[in-house]
């Protein structure tokens, strides 16, 4: 590996900023076609066989996915040590696959609310075996986003054509199960293939397996811990109330998710170079990048929270359909994760697990997922969908309090760079912007869903950016100069 050209942080995040922004442009095509050829039932019955495989994917694949990023970003420039880091990875992933197909077909057999859903379960249960094989996490490592975004954006334009080609009634909500797969990790079958690129595909011994053990489990604890309270609503859901509840859920959460994704861009191209300048004690540039993802969040996290919090019934009709309006309080309470979400990626991702202090991470999590546990169990009884959006932001900001309180006792706050003026413009531009947007709501009135959501964002947005650079903020006026300077005028 050690002849090959590392690419700059800005092309990672233009990379994944496009794969991300994929994530987020495919949907605003196929789900307001599948919701209203489905219905709430049928999408609640796909988020549920995909949230219920989504805790056997997590077993196959232990904490691989975060610890192999961070192990072989520290080996990449020697190509035989990486080959065996590779190898013994994918071999313990095989291993626990195995395993966790096993366990998943004796519950299927044995608990009588999904034998029902046999077909859909393990049809979205390919999902195991093609992210066992995928090895994501190794091109992550080496700083392949450019190969990862094309290969991505190539599998999702695919399923958006299986998807008009073959679901048209509300009975195809099986074969969107499987489309699904098709789109989110079909692609990993040339992963596979395209390994030998990268790593000796002989065998690389003497092998050991013990080293990876320990960080291994420290990470499948935080995996476990954090798909408790990503996916358990949903499974919840779907065993405490009904299907329409658990469609309901899904539309509410569905911007979020997309928002989400976006907003922490730059944290999943920031890992894999921050575990390199603490493995080479690079701790200046560490701190530079890390006050540039803090400033990145502020940004675009704020402002994105704030606009979806009032336009979450346009933004709900919109995707869904009239049908889903229900969904509407369960977007406005679980909207401010976005934010959390954006801080915690920095503060744990970024900060604590290229440390090596990934047990913080795993302790928060773990309060999160028990705060979501009970007020799951207390809410979703009671407001269905909307309790179990409570429950997750709730956690959500329970494990950004957790992480930061931690950082204290480990005297690592120093890091949390975030510059306070700038955070102040911001704050500013959106109260104007909010101020805008509200004017124009009680002036104009209400139009098509589309259309409200068109004109709300054109004027928030625009008071936002034009604040921003009045202001001076700091990032905002690095973009715009670089836009400036690539300018043909």
């Amino acid at each position: 590996m050690s002849e090959k050209k590392t690419h700059s942080v800005k092309y990672n995040f233009i990379m994944n900023s496009i794969l991300k922004m994929s994530s987020f442009i495919f949907p605003l095509i196929t789900f307001p076609y599948v919701t209203r050829v489905l219905g709430a039932k049928g999408i609640g019955q796909v988020n549920f066989a995909s949230a219920f495989v989504g805790y056997f994917s997590m077993a196959a694949m232990l904490g691989i996915p975060t610890y192999g990023i961070r192990v072989c970003a520290q080996c990449r420039d020697n190509r035989e040590k990486l080959s065996r880091t590779v190898q013994e990875l994918l071999i313990i992933s095989s291993i626990t696959t195995v395993i966790a197909y096993i366990v998943m077909a004796i519950l299927v057999f044995e608990i009588p609310t999904l034998q029902g859903r046999t077909a859909i379960i393990y049809l979205s249960s390919t999902m195991i075996l093609l992210t066992t094989i995928g090895m994501e996490w190794f091109y992550q490592a080496v700083e392949e986003y450019g190969y990862i975004t094309y290969r991505n954006l190539a599998f999702k334009a695919l399923s958006v054509i299986l998807m008009f080609l073959f679901i048209h009634q509300r009975e195809d909500y099986i074969l969107y199960a499987g489309v699904n797969v098709v789109g989110t990790v079909g692609s990993n079958i040339l992963n596979f293939i395209r390994i030998r690129k990268y790593i000796i595909c002989k065998p690389v011994r003497p092998y050991d397996f013990r080293r990876h053990l320990k960080p291994i489990m420290v990470f499948f604890m935080f995996s476990v811990a954090t798909t408790i309270y990503t996916s358990l609503d949903t499974v919840m859901l779907g065993f405490m109330t009904n299907d329409v509840q658990t469609g309901y859920y899904a539309a509410a959460t569905k911007m979020k998710n997309l928002l989400v994704s976006l907003v922490t861009a730059l944290g999943t191209v920031l890992l894999p170079r921050a575990s390199y300048y603490i493995e080479n004690d690079m701790k200046e540039e560490f701190r530079r990048i890390i006050k540039k993802a803090f400033q990145f969040v502020i940004v675009s996290a704020l402002p994105l929270t704030v606009f979806c919090m009032f336009e979450a019934k346009d933004t709900i009709g919109f995707l869904a359909g009239s049908g889903f309006l229900k969904a509407t309080p369960a977007m406005i309470i679980i909207t401010p994760t976005i934010f959390f979400i954006g801080l915690s990626n920095i503060t744990g991702m970024q900060i604590l697990i290229p440390l090596g202090l990934e047990t913080c991470t795993v302790l928060s999590t773990v309060a999160g997922a028990i705060v979501d546990l009970i007020l799951n169990v207390i809410f979703i009884p009671k407001i269905g969908a909307a309790g179990a959006a409570l429950g997750t932001a709730v956690a959500e900001a329970v494990v950004l309090l957790v992480q930061i309180l931690q950082m204290k006792m480990k005297n690592k706050l120093h890091y949390v760079k975030v510059n306070w003026k700038d955070a102040g413009k911001v704050v500013l531009a959106l109260i104007f912007a909010s101020a805008g947007l509200i004017a124009i709501k009680m002036l104009v009135g209400a139009h098509g869903y589309f259309l409200n959501l068109l004109i709300s964002a054109c004027i928030f947005f625009g008071i936002y950016g034009i604040l921003l650079l009045i202001t001076k903020e700091e990032l905002i006026v690095q973009i715009f100069e670089q836009f400036k300077e690539r300018s043909p005028l």
